[in-house]
């Protein structure tokens, strides 16, 4: 799977977790240099608190664009520091 936005590949893997129709990619598949925390954050009920990231290059921002649990609930432990993206922002392809 590739994660693609601006055609800058954000992330690519032959390993995410499926979890409600979206792709969580491995921490260690994610290109970092467009990634910036955000101080935004979310409750799921069952996954936990999920953290944010805006994606940045060249005065491009998208807000809030990508997310991850870094600390699930037992329930969703695989997705510990795994990214997902909002697909209105981020292209996921096979």
């Amino acid at each position: 799977m590739k994660a693609t936005w601006n055609d800058i590949v954000l992330a690519e893997s032959d390993d995410t977790v499926v979890v409600e129709g979206n792709h969580y990619f491995p921490p260690e598949s994610l290109n970092k240099d467009y990634f910036k925390k955000s101080e935004h954050r979310t409750t799921c009920p069952w996954k936990g608190k999920a953290h944010y990231y805006d994606l940045v290059d060249n005065g491009n921002r998208a807000e809030d664009s990508a997310w991850y649990y870094p600390d699930p609930s037992d329930e969703a432990s695989e997705l510990k520091d795994h990214v997902a993206f909002y697909s209105s922002q981020v292209e996921v392809t096979e």
